[in-house]
């Protein structure tokens, strides 16, 4: 079973990685948190496959029987833990994995980078590698709660409500399992991101201060 941190510290990066993904020492607090909150939809003997895994904050620390980790940046070679597979590749083109290969596949702050026809390419794709009924789980920005500092990532592309991708799942053959228009904050990048604490009460409260990224969870 996985689960497990990487060895080396993460390093400093140019571009992307430098600057809106830069690494920060509470991520892994953080993440820790939210991963323990999204096992009621990974059993631990799952096989996972995250897309856009960046710095591996989830893969790194979910619990499962195998999982692997995509990303366009070879920082996921990096970053990847040692009982995690990276794989440096494009998140809408998985002709590397057989059908039903997988469990769930997870997704953070990805669709909003990618056009209608890649999203369709993701979802699509997804749907193929996942097993009978696996699941499809995406944690990502919704402009319904924070138009205003959406587009303050300059990769986002595309606008993304919790409406918006429920119904676009429904239309490429998903069956919705949970949607939650509140999830959490619409950054890690805040004076409170030090208060690790506080987030297992934030992720049970239904009031949520602050919040400006949705969680969508699908079978297919």
């Amino acid at each position: 079973m996985t689960g497990c941190d990487p060895a080396d510290g993460a390093p400093e990066l140019p571009g992307y990685f430098g600057t809106r993904l830069a690494h920060d020492p509470n991520r892994s607090a953080i993440w820790r948190h939210v991963t323990d909150y999204l096992a009621r939809w990974i059993p631990a003997d799952s096989r996972v496959l995250e897309l856009g895994a960046g710095w591996c904050d989830f893969s790194n620390l979910v619990q499962a029987a195998e999982v692997v980790a995509l990303d366009a940046d070879p920082t996921v070679e990096r970053a990847a833990g040692p009982c995690v597979t990276a794989v440096v590749g494009d998140c809408t083109d998985l002709t590397q994995f057989e059908d039903g290969r997988f469990d769930v596949v997870f997704a953070s702050n990805l669709m909003e980078h990618l056009d209608r026809e890649a999203a369709e390419r993701l979802v699509d794709e997804s749907r193929r590698v996942l097993r009978p009924g696996g699941r499809l789980i995406l944690l990502q920005p919704n402009f319904r709660l924070a138009p205003g500092r959406y587009f303050d990532d300059y990769t986002h592309v595309s606008i993304w409500t919790d409406q918006s991708l429920g119904d676009f799942l429904r239309s490429r053959g998903w069956a919705l399992e949970a949607v939650h228009a509140r999830f959490l904050p619409l950054s890690l990048k805040s004076r409170g991101s030090g208060l690790t604490f506080l987030v297992p009460w934030y992720l049970r409260s239904p009031v949520k201060p602050l919040a400006g990224q949705m969680l969508v969870v699908a079978s297919s």
